[in-house]
């Protein structure tokens, strides 16, 4: 959630900070509202001043009326009967008027709450202005010694390239056909060696981020309360790809859901807390399943690994002070460990910074990270796809767009004893099985087998190749 007094002084950023994001939301009727909801409380503080400067004011009144009263007759005491009556009746009615002003409040309150849950958080200033993915700004790539993304898989290793559908058939690796039958479309069954292979991959990155990096592991739940959704930004926008477990049409008193990621989890751990600014940065990574509908997915990598709808996925989440710089600093970090991973793995990537139109309502800015899939890209003269890069993960940089939601803040010297809400970022450190495509397709041999890189081996046993069943 952004900041409305921000919103207040500088709406433009705003209106142009959605519209740079392709999203709709009526800035200016969000002014209004916060306009006329001020005005409504400012109204009924200054009653509530009147009420307690009239209740100190009117008992000593009414003590004095009262005494003149014991004495007077006729018309006077009829007066001074009436006038105490007066006095009496006026704390009544400035609470009727403040009651009167509570009801007012409170009607204007659920619009402009779910118009404030629409608005984004404008990119930063150095994000490029795009459209969509396809504008996006590659910012480096690497690839080992002896592949060159330039130059076809065949060019490189000297014989045509096996799609990862093809190979995990030809090694009994997954069974697509049993997944459908228990789950439908986009399920699978990871079978012998593809599960040992996810799961090394899972125990290595989990490994690698909490041994080498310092990351506190934390299981998380996966099924979680709306206020989470809502919390953690995923919702109003995401509810589309989200699973619902209708539990209110049960006898429970609230929804849950399923969890596409376990950012939200991590993030929801400290919600409505004050933290000690000692405390931060908060270096915290879990391992999760995930689900995701992918809705408006239709006829897009609808075989193989690539777009499913359950995974695991090592996710990682920093919680820090409210400092730009320190942010972007993670935000490197976090990048640079994702880049560490890859590189051990020798699998070529390349890093390419989202436009405005591709970093979605929470983020400021958003890094995503593609590994060179063969099986992807046009097809060449002779039939085989030219290969192409495919996204493998994602780092955002979010401020204190969550921390506002989930109302997470922190105190400290740096706060001068005030509570100020804290930033956070996340970033994915390996997802399977969609990180099984490179792997398999890269790392594939001639004769149809897979080298493991040296990296997994300790995780599998010591395996170094997975050869058919023959």
């Amino acid at each position: 959630m952004i900041d409305l007094k921000l919103l207040r002084e500088d709406p433009d950023r705003y209106v142009h900070g959605a519209a740079s994001k392709g999203i709709a939301v009526d800035i200016p009727r969000i002014l209004e509202l916060d306009s006329e909801r001020r005005r409504l409380m400012t109204e009924q503080e200054s009653l509530r001043a009147d009420q307690k400067k009239l209740a100190k004011e009117t008992g000593p009144q009414i003590g004095k009326l009262s005494g003149q009263l014991k004495k007077a007759e006729g018309t006077e005491r009829s007066r001074l009967e009436s006038e105490i009556e007066e006095l009496k009746n006026r704390p009544a009615a400035l609470k009727g008027q403040i009651s009167a002003l509570d009801d007012q409040i409170a009607s204007v309150a659920p619009e402009l709450d779910a118009l404030l849950l629409q608005v984004p958080m404008p990119p930063d200033a150095d994000v490029p202005k795009g459209t969509s993915s396809d504008d996006n700004v590659e910012i480096r790539t690497w690839a080992p010694d002896w592949f060159d993304p330039s130059r076809s898989f065949a060019a490189n290793r000297g014989f045509a390239p096996k799609s990862h559908i093809d190979l995990i058939q030809d090694l009994g690796l997954v069974d697509f056909e049993r997944g459908v039958k228990l789950a439908g479309s986009r399920s699978y069954v990871l079978t012998g060696d593809g599960m040992r292979l996810h799961l090394a991959l899972l125990r290595y990155a989990t490994d690698l981020i909490s041994l080498e990096h310092g990351f506190r592991l934390h299981s998380v739940p996966v099924i979680v309360r709306e206020e989470c959704m809502v919390g953690t930004g995923f919702f109003p926008e995401g509810r589309e790809q989200t699973y619902l477990i209708e539990e209110s049409k049960r006898g429970a008193g609230h929804d849950l859901y399923l969890t596409g990621t376990g950012e939200v989890g991590l993030m929801g751990l400290h919600a409505d807390e004050i933290l000690d600014e000692s405390m931060l940065p908060l270096q915290y990574a879990t391992v999760s399943t995930c689900f995701r509908r992918e809705a408006g997915a239709a006829g897009r990598d609808t075989a193989g690994l690539y777009r499913v709808h359950q995974f695991d996925k090592v996710e990682q989440v920093v919680i820090c002070k409210a400092d730009e710089a320190e942010s972007r600093a993670w935000h490197q970090r976090m990048i640079g460990i994702v880049e560490e991973l890859l590189q051990s793995l020798e699998l070529p990537h390349r890093l390419l910074q989202c436009c405005t139109g591709d970093l979605g309502p929470k983020n400021a800015d958003m890094i995503d990270l593609e590994c060179w899939m063969p099986s992807r890209g046009d097809l060449d003269d002779s039939g085989q796809p030219s290969g192409a890069y495919g996204e493998t993960h994602s780092a955002s940089r979010l401020y204190d767009f969550q921390c506002r939601r989930l109302n997470l803040r922190y105190r400290g010297e740096s706060t001068e004893g005030k509570t100020a809400f804290c930033h956070s970022l996340n970033n994915t450190v390996l997802a399977s099985p969609r990180f099984m495509i490179p792997l398999l397709e890269m790392h594939q041999c001639e004769d149809g087998s897979v080298a493991i890189p040296e990296v997994l081996r300790p995780y599998m046993g010591g395996q170094s190749v997975i050869r058919g069943s023959d």
